[in-house]
């Protein structure tokens, strides 16, 4: 409601919306109510005695007369019920309040009235301002500042707006434990709501909401920047093998510059390492930037995205956003399967001789139980063919289906491979073939299940039977897809798409699932009409995937196609590296959030299981965690009791720059480390992604708890308003309602329509 509707309200009903709102009606007749009812029902016989005994006036008057009548009598007997609001409030001078004042980095940008949002904020909540005095008037006003954490201060003078980043809930805790021992009537919020924590505000906001605490929320800011540029989101892999080059997503937030030119730079530890030039198109509010990292040295690398400023701007700061990768070394083993001897097995293990990153170890069937083993860790390895225990094949990372037909494994296998996606998180790659999929009777199995596509039983049918031949190229969603990068760029990416040769496909792919997406269809030849070739979905904690095809390998023999090429070995590397940036170890942990401030918290969440992917609770489980400068300290993670398998522990991030850590996990005789995680710390944070108001935000928060949102020009009402209050020190008070002056105003207008409609009629 609009300042100037509540004016309205309030002079008519005497009392502003929030009254009523947290009001209870009650009356207090001024007679017993069995006298007040009597008196009423003998007006009523008057008024329709005295209607009834005028001559010579039409039924309607004596309907209009009698009604109005009729309706002077119930507003005075409304009257004598003397009807009230009962409401309780804080006693004055008994009763803190919470004031907490955003001091994040956000709060500098200048968009309120030219000044920035801090200035405002120590403007309006200064100790000379009007507003605070009126405050201290009735309560014993406590001021807080907060970003990651709250903390005290005495007055609003103490912003500096050097935060690294909002967490809201944080701070309600924070608030909620230095005042634990005062009665507190409600809490004053002021901020831009950019909130970018991962804690959970719905805990926070239920736990205000028990102890009947209301927070009134004060918005300071633009909820929409008239022109502006901002790198919204980063997305860049948590990590990535040896050798693999990186494929980048800048998502773009554009306000107001469609039409305008920008340079987009990638940057890898400082260093340039991909640039773009992009112009923003009309209609739209972000763009999606694909930039290609090359392949980085192992270890830790901050990845940083800029966008050039342009001219008028509401604030760069927030042109710019980091993320940091991991280069593993690897190796990492994949086991492939093939059922009889063909070119795709053979080049493929030519493909991935020279990855020092990535082990191929072979598993050929040549002859009914017996079987070629390539790459094999020693003499018994899979010696009796496929993996017949889910710990011996949980230790691999991938596994690729070939030419195998289903009865060639047991019940317990094909549940045991659907595990492996579902449970132990490991990528699964099926390709086409005569005897693979639904033609390889998989319908129905526990396979079936894992697969991005529907199987059929019986396969294809007969009157399908041909060879396809598939002219294959990339979906809009392949050409930016990490895994078929064949080119430095999008136009040589689609440019040798579009030189291979074509391929054939003997098998009849069902429906896709929800969820799953295909990255790349293929034409059939000479008809036109386009299939699915190659799809990808998850699953559980793994991924799957489906490429439909039997003959890859013809990309690189084709007589049409270079001597040099090497589309086939760049397709086949990147699709297995990639299914496996995403595999889980034993021992996986992450930090949250995975970048803060210096001096901020840091919470390391490790997750551990056995051999065969069960989560483990009795375990040891310590962090190694090295600051920038090299100093290392161990932080114990102790179980989280809530969650199976999960251990939980706390270091602050003190210095500026890239803490990297691994955990170690001891059971009994069986010690398992995880891989390397990091977090970032620096100043910057990621207060500033997003920092435009967000008013829905902060109206959630003051309508869960019982509170009010204002924006902080419009901070009139906020004194009495907090005096309504069921929270601290309170008195029940009754405020009346028969002496509003609509009931006046009601009364003179029945009367005077009634003296009006006898003129009319000529009664008067």
């Amino acid at each position: 409601m609009s300042s100037a509707l509540q004016s309205i309200f309030t002079f008519l009903f005497k009392y502003p919306p929030r009254v009523f709102q947290r009001g209870d009606l009650v009356v207090a007749p001024v007679v017993p109510a069995l006298a007040l009812a009597t008196g009423f029902v003998a007006a009523l016989v008057l008024a329709w005695l005295a209607a009834r005994g005028l001559k010579g006036i039409r039924p309607v008057d004596r309907v209009v007369l009698s009604g109005l009548r009729i309706a002077v009598f119930a507003l005075v007997a409304g009257c004598l019920l003397r009807p009230a609001l009962a409401l309780t409030s804080a006693v004055p001078q008994r009763n803190v309040l919470a004031i907490a004042l955003d001091d994040s980095r956000s709060m500098r940008i200048r968009d309120v009235d030219t000044s920035r949002r801090v200035t405002m904020v120590q403007r309006v909540f200064a100790d000379s301002a009007a507003l605070v005095k009126r405050l201290a008037d009735k309560f014993a006003l406590r001021f807080f500042r907060f970003s990651a954490e709250a903390s005290p201060i005495r007055d609003a003078a103490e912003l500096s707006a050097a935060g690294a980043r909002t967490d809201i809930a944080t701070a309600f805790e924070s608030v909620k434990q230095e005042l634990a021992d005062v009665p507190v009537a409600g809490v004053v919020i002021v901020s831009d709501g950019a909130d970018n924590s991962s804690t959970d505000l719905s805990a926070a906001l239920m736990g205000l909401r028990i102890r009947h605490v209301p927070v009134y929320t004060v918005g300071v800011g633009r909820e929409r920047f008239v022109r502006d540029v901002s790198v919204d989101r980063l997305d860049v892999p948590a990590s990535t093998l040896k050798g693999s080059g990186v494929l980048v997503t800048a998502t773009i937030g554009a306000r107001g510059v469609s039409g305008d030119s920008a340079l987009v730079t990638a940057e890898a530890d400082g260093h340039i390492v991909a640039t773009q030039t992009i112009r923003f198109p009309a209609q739209r509010d972000v763009v999606d930037v694909p930039l290609r990292v090359p392949p980085l040295d192992v270890g830790t690398h901050v990845i940083a995205v800029r966008v050039s400023p342009l001219r008028g701007e509401i604030t760069i700061e927030n042109n710019e956003a980091q993320s940091l990768l991991q280069v593993r070394p690897g190796y990492e083993r994949v086991l492939y399967l093939e059922g009889e001897p063909r070119f795709e097995f053979a080049f493929l293990r030519r493909a991935f001789d020279a990855d020092s990153a990535v082990r191929l170890v072979g598993l050929l069937r040549s002859a009914k139980g017996k079987f070629l083993r390539i790459n094999v860790n020693d003499s018994l390895d899979l010696l009796g063919g496929f993996p017949t225990r889910r710990a011996e094949l949980f230790q691999y990372r991938g596994l690729i289906l070939g030419n195998v037909e289903a009865s060639f494994f047991t019940g317990d296998q094909l549940r045991m491979i659907a595990d492996f996606v579902d449970r132990r998180g490991g990528a699964l790659i099926a390709l086409g073939g005569r005897q693979a999929l639904a033609e390889g009777g998989y319908a129905g199995t526990p396979i079936a299940e894992v697969l991005p596509f529907t199987l059929e039983h019986g396969g294809r049918r007969s009157t399908d039977t041909a060879m396809a031949t598939l002219k294959v190229e990339p979906t809009s969603a392949g050409l930016v897809h990490p895994a078929l990068q064949l080119g430095p760029d999008g136009a040589v990416n689609a440019a040798r798409w579009d030189s291979l040769p074509t391929l054939t496909a003997v098998n009849q792919l069902g429906d896709l699932r929800a969820g799953a997406e295909t990255v790349l269809v293929g034409q059939v030849l000479p008809r036109g009409e386009r299939r699915a070739v190659l799809a990808v979905q998850h699953y559980g904690r793994g991924l799957a995937a489906v490429l439909g095809v039997q003959d890859t390998w013809t990309w690189k023999m084709d007589s049409r196609s270079p001597m040099d090429s090497r589309s086939f070995e760049a397709f086949w590397r990147q699709l297995v590296r990639w299914s496996l940036d995403q595999v889980p170890e034993r021992v996986e942990v992450t930090a949250v959030p995975d970048r803060v401030g210096p001096g901020e918290p840091v919470t390391l969440r490790a997750r551990v299981v056995d051999s065969i992917y069960m989560d483990v609770n009795d375990a040891n489980v310590t962090a190694e965690v090295t600051t920038p400068s090299g100093s290392v300290s161990n932080v114990p993670l102790a179980w989280a009791l809530r969650t199976d398998g999960t251990y939980a522990g706390r270091f602050v991030a003190a210095e500026q720059g890239t803490y990297r850590f691994t955990v170690l996990a001891v059971r009994g005789r069986d010690s398992t480390r995880s891989g390397a995680g990091a977090v970032l710390a620096d100043a910057r944070g990621a207060d500033m992604d997003h920092a435009e108001l967000r008013t829905a935000l902060l109206q959630r928060i003051a309508r869960e708890t019982g509170g009010k949102y204002y924006p902080i020009g419009d901070l009139g009402h906020l004194p009495d308003d907090v005096l309504l209050t069921e929270s601290g020190i309170t008195a029940h008070e009754s405020r009346d309602l028969w002496d509003m002056p609509v009931v006046l105003l009601l009364l003179v207008l029945l009367l005077g329509t009634e003296w009006a409609y006898r003129r009319w009629r000529g009664l008067a």
